[in-house]
């Protein structure tokens, strides 16, 4: 559930925003303004699972492309 005091109060009182600027911001947009977390570190096995799934070519580009 949505705790929609406690944003209200972040978002007016922390942040300083009138009514109208709070609604009409995204939800990715207050987490920003809010300093929430982006993405997941990436971690050694999805390093891993990145690197399987698009491996190197060895250093050559395709220029053609």
């Amino acid at each position: 559930m949505i705790d929609w005091p406690g944003l209200m109060r972040a978002g007016l009182l922390g942040l300083g925003l009138h009514p109208d600027q709070f609604w009409r911001l995204t939800p990715l947009e207050l987490r920003i303004m809010l300093g929430a977390e982006g993405s997941a570190p990436l971690t050694r096995a999805r390093l891993e699972e990145l690197a399987r799934a698009f491996p190197d070519d060895g250093g050559h580009l395709d220029r053609d492309r």
